[in-house]
């Protein structure tokens, strides 16, 4: 009998922070280009205030963004860069509310999520979060990332 088991490289903590910070910088361009809209539209509508809409939203922006993507394919576009993904424990995909169990400790509760992650599960490289949705953060092989696993394409440059 074949051995079945699978070898996933669980994503260093430098990969995982400098793909949070590209999230994080992306989410906030993109929220703060349509706060100065919203400020903008709001102003010449006669709004006598300074603060937009969308004030104070950014942790409910990058809740929706991670859940969304990463639900969908594992991944956001910081993990896509670095070559990481979310995973159940087993390496295979997530759903929707898998991903948004996932995504609310590092949207709100930062600090908490990996302070406790760090002391409890330091050896497993979880955050608190990681550990109540039964996912983990793992390394992916660039040029396996989308692509079925037994199927080799051959390109037309190959030829």
């Amino acid at each position: 009998m074949a051995d079945t088991r699978r070898t996933l490289h669980i994503a260093s903590w430098d990969d995982r922070f400098l793909a949070w910070l590209l999230d994080i910088l992306l989410v906030g361009a993109v929220l703060s280009a349509l706060g100065e809209a919203a400020g903008v539209f709001s102003l010449l509508a006669g709004g006598l205030s300074g603060t937009t809409p969308f004030t104070g939203l950014n942790g409910l922006g990058l809740f929706v963004y991670w859940t969304v993507l990463e639900g969908r394919q594992g991944q956001s576009v910081g993990k896509i860069v670095m070559s990481i993904a979310v995973t159940d424990e087993r390496g295979e995909a997530i759903d929707y509310v898998t991903a948004a169990i996932e995504s609310f400790g590092k949207a709100f509760l930062l600090p908490l999520d990996i302070l406790v992650g760090w002391l409890a599960y330091e050896k497993e490289g979880l955050r608190l979060f990681n550990k109540l949705s039964s996912t983990i953060v793992i390394e992916t092989d660039e040029e396996e990332t989308g692509k079925p696993r037994d199927v080799e394409y051959v390109y037309p440059s190959d030829k």
